[in-house]
């Protein structure tokens, strides 16, 4: 019964535009499918949370991967599938089939359901992604974004490898890039660019860049061409970028 009231509700979603409806109604547990994924962690709490974007490739492995290693961290995790529930599978190049824009409001609807949750610290959710998730990070940290969404931006944000236009607003988040020198996907120039332009107002930017490390770093894969670009894990720059991201966020999620 509770698939079939998922699998309704996917219907529901898709059939709907705007953002995903992130509910009771909606939310599932790991490996569910359902619109948005939840990893809890046991105990009353409260604990910070941590919303998690997948790529453009779609909730795989390694976005679950992500969600277990922030509850091994000491975070409530949950996981909005922003493809599926509207029909779609994949927009690797073809990223504004599903806009980053889009996924911004799915993520601010997940922040808002783990607010529901008598276990979390409503005033410590931070939001993580990674290519076209990391692209929607990017989206979430912008002033005019938040007021759009909802008016209550994230306390601390992790890019992976994103695409980085250049910013329309001044920062609401404490943001963190991490990128390799040589993506030849979400090139690292443009993130430096979106660096030096946006107007921080108060919050902590930080950028890091790892010579000759290419696109999906984090992931433990073959290096591979994945249409039309490179991809490549580095273990050195994976185990680091893990060490700055944890330091990142247990800093901001877990005065």
């Amino acid at each position: 019964m509770r698939r079939i009231a998922i699998l309704a509700a996917l219907w529901l979603v898709a059939a709907a535009p705007g953002p995903l409806t992130i509910d009771a109604g909606t939310v599932g547990r790991p490996g569910s499918d359902a619109v948005a994924e939840l990893f809890p962690i046991a105990g009353s709490g409260p604990f910070p949370a941590m919303v998690v974007l997948h790529t453009c490739a779609g909730v795989d492995e390694h976005t679950r991967e992500w969600a277990r290693r922030l509850v091994s961290w000491g975070y409530v995790a949950i996981m909005p599938d922003s493809f599926r529930p509207r029909g779609v599978h994949n927009v690797c190049n073809q990223g504004r089939e599903v806009p980053p824009e889009l996924r911004a409001a799915d993520a601010f609807a997940a922040a808002a359901y783990l607010r529901t949750l008598p276990n979390v610290r409503p005033d410590r959710i931070g939001v993580i992604g990674f290519s076209h998730g990391g692209w929607t990070v990017m989206e979430t940290v912008l002033a005019n974004t938040v007021a759009q969404d909802g008016g209550r931006p994230f306390v601390a944000a992790v890019a992976y490898y994103p695409a980085c236009p250049p910013p329309r607003s001044p920062l609401a988040t404490d943001t963190l890039i991490l990128i390799g020198q040589a993506d030849d996907w979400t090139p690292a120039a443009r993130c430096e660019r979106w660096r030096d332009m946006v107007q921080t107002n108060g919050h902590t930017l930080l950028m890091t860049e790892y010579p000759g490390v290419l696109h999906s770093f984090d992931a433990v894969r073959p290096t591979r061409i994945y249409v039309g670009h490179h991809l490549g894990y580095d273990a050195a720059a994976a185990g680091d970028s893990l060490v700055r991201a944890k330091a990142f966020l247990d800093e901001r999620l877990k005065r």
